[in-house]
């Protein structure tokens, strides 16, 4: 799908550093960058976080928890509370969203990876529909605990044949570690890895590092990927359309 974005939002985009609840504000911001960009006639896919850090709150903790039950039942409550919010704001652009919930075994496995590519297919088919893809936490144990939305979003888009794929975070883009200042372009991912400190916060799983990782494997496969402020989402549609400066764009070898 030659016009399709895939766009992953992380958790440090879509819920408050304070306490980890969702950030209505960030997530109406987001909504209306993604609406805007299927009116002007671009396929959006949307890859979202955030459905751990949103449940737990419901259980009074001041972080992620540190068991494996505690986690999943925080993604069970969070993913009802982030697809009803996203339900609720798409609505107002006459769009209806898709709920995908997928485990790694889902993309590694021939038959199952066929499923998925046409279930997407299908959904993007419709002009309506903005598909929602998340790791489904609830009951993956082992992709809960080694997995991330990052590398998730990739193989989604290498999976469905993306133009590009948008990681939206807390920062602009990749920082030179000399100045802080935007690296605009990188032609050569192994070249940067040893710029990053791998920092998270504390309601988030990955860090720059997983997104470098990310990058890599969705380069590798032929999609041109960038590292975006996703508190600014408002800047989606000049990065489609090609302005340079307010993200990191990683070249297609």
């Amino acid at each position: 799908m030659d016009s399709l974005t895939v766009i992953k939002a992380g958790t440090g985009v879509l819920t408050k550093v304070s306490d980890g609840t969702l950030d209505g504000a960030s997530l109406v911001r987001l909504v209306t960058a993604i609406a805007e960009l299927t009116e002007q006639g671009h396929r959006c896919l949307l890859v979202s976080s955030g459905a751990v850090g949103a449940g737990v709150s419901a259980f009074g903790l001041d972080g992620y928890p540190s068991d494996i039950a505690t986690k999943q039942a925080c993604a069970a409550v969070g993913q009802a509370r982030l697809m009803h919010i996203y339900e609720s704001l798409f609505r107002n652009f006459d769009l209806s969203v898709a709920q995908v919930l997928l485990t790694g075994e889902d993309l590694r496995t021939e038959a199952r990876s066929t499923n998925v590519r046409n279930t997407l297919e299908r959904l993007l088919s419709e002009k309506g529909i903005v598909p929602v893809i998340n790791e489904n936490d609830s009951v993956a144990v082992q992709e809960l605990k080694f997995g991330d939305n990052d590398m998730l979003s990739a193989n989604v888009a290498r999976l469905i044949g993306a133009k590009r794929l948008i990681l939206l975070t807390s920062v602009d883009g990749l920082l030179s570690p000399e100045d802080d200042a935007l690296i605009p372009e990188v032609a050569e991912v192994d070249q940067v890895m040893a710029f990053v400190k791998d920092e998270q916060g504390k309601f988030s799983i990955g860090g720059m590092t997983s997104k470098l990782k990310a990058v890599k494997l969705a380069v590798e496969s032929g999609v041109e990927t960038h590292i975006a402020n996703g508190r600014c989402p408002e800047r989606l549609g000049g990065i489609l359309a090609g302005q340079s400066g307010i993200s990191t764009r990683f070249l297609v070898g």
